[in-house]
């Protein structure tokens, strides 16, 4: 890497968006969003579901299978008071699985919207349970840097906490959609094969996917692994600092089974959302460490924000999986848990995927800094072509194939 990664300008890495550019909702039919293809600095565009028309055989798509759970609370006070509380990740019990099967009582870290209404004292809201009263409490544990922790509690141990949200929580659409979650939100801000939930976000790539788009890639030959990075906040967190080493990256915990470890293995890799992208760059550097001796127990394992810059490595991914595998046979492993805070920007060598599936980013944003390391400055050319050809940009827009 030529350049100092910590000193690129985000200023470099930015363009103007119209606010009539922003898709607020998504199309009827999930498919019929538009596909730019990007192959080899040619660029053109077709509709979405003719995707198997230029993904080839023997490919593999590795999708993020996580679902995206009703992570804003709204209590009233008695004063009238609202106060938003956005779960952000489960503390006790720590396990997303076991967290959300827990009856009765649960501690999340979380973002809290208007506490200084909130003192002290429990929160409390009233539900409603095929005609049974719930009561559903919140209290402040303790501050934890900006976030709070939070003890849930429900006088019911019959019902689990993935039940209290499902019937209290909010779908957490992001904030640029300038509009509160509605009915609609419940099925499209999923992905049709979102299985494991834990995400505040959805990974938007994933969202134009149908059993039909599936059915079609599974007849050419393409095959598909599942990987599971559960989407934090911090997605939506611009970057406010003038270079990206002042940008502290969010940390995100991800999962990812032998299965799909197994089938990378040779064959051409195609990204579906940044989400699986960073996902699987973050294998790279955990066969690294391993290779390197600085990790010896499956706990706790971290991929730190700039360790593959200041970490370089020209050994192949093969090579690195094979690695990862040979410790998961050792420690008796089905599937590999990590957390990872690694940033991907230009100058970054992408070891694994070959090619990405993503959708429109906000300029100035982490995840354009991910488009613009994976392709260049033709991002740029992307951009201006898509903004021209009237595609809708975010979370519920349009997306496209990039194929370096």
């Amino acid at each position: 890497m030529a350049a100092d990664p910590r000193n690129i300008k985000i200023k470099d890495y930015t363009y103007v968006l119209p606010e009539e550019k922003i898709a607020r909702y998504p199309l009827k039919d999930r498919d019929s969003s538009k596909l730019l293809v990007y192959r080899s600095g040619e660029i053109s565009h077709d509709i979405f579901r003719n995707l198997s028309h230029y993904i080839d055989k023997n490919d593999i798509l590795a999708y993020n299978q996580t679902r995206v759970i009703r992570a804003r609370l709204i209590f009233s006070k008695k004063t009238g008071a609202r106060i938003e509380i956005f779960c952000l990740e489960p503390v006790k019990p720590s396990d997303y699985e076991r967290n959300f099967s827990a009856g009765k009582e649960v501690e999340w870290r979380c973002l809290v919207g208007n506490q200084k209404k909130w003192k002290a004292g429990k929160l409390v809201m009233e539900l409603n349970r095929e005609g049974k009263k719930v009561n559903l409490y919140a209290e402040q544990i303790e501050k934890v840097g900006k976030d709070i922790l939070i003890r849930f509690s429900w006088d019911d141990d019959r019902i689990s906490f993935s039940e209290i949200l499902d019937m209290a929580g909010h779908v957490p659409v992001p904030p640029y959609l300038k509009r509160n979650d509605e009915k609609i939100d419940r099925s499209r801000y999923q992905t049709v094969y979102s299985k494991e939930e834990g995400s505040v976000a959805a990974p938007t790539a994933g969202l134009h996917f149908t059993n039909s788009v599936l059915s079609d890639l599974r007849k050419k030959g393409v095959e598909t692994g599942k990987l599971t990075l559960h989407v934090g906040a911090g997605t939506f967190v611009p970057v406010k600092t003038e270079t990206t080493g002042g940008h502290d990256m969010h940390i995100e915990h991800f999962r990812v089974e032998r299965e799909l470890l197994e089938k990378i293995i040779g064959r051409r890799v195609i990204a579906v959302g940044t989400t699986s992208l960073r996902t699987l760059e973050s294998l790279y550097w955990i066969g690294h460490k391993l290779s390197t001796g600085l990790i010896e127990s499956p706990r706790n394992i971290y991929i730190e924000q700039w360790y593959p810059y200041d970490n370089m490595s020209d050994t192949s991914y093969k090579e690195y999986i094979e690695t990862i595998l040979n410790f998961m046979d050792r420690n008796k492993l089905k599937h590999l848990e990590a957390r990872t805070g690694i940033i991907i920007v230009p100058g970054y060598k992408v070891r694994i995927a070959k090619g990405l599936i993503t959708n429109y980013h906000l300029p100035g944003s982490t995840l354009l800094l991910l488009v613009a390391a994976f392709i260049g400055n033709n991002w740029k050319r992307v951009y201006e072509y898509s903004l021209n050809n009237d595609f809708r940009f975010l979370s519920y827009g349009d997306t496209s194939l990039l194929l370096p």
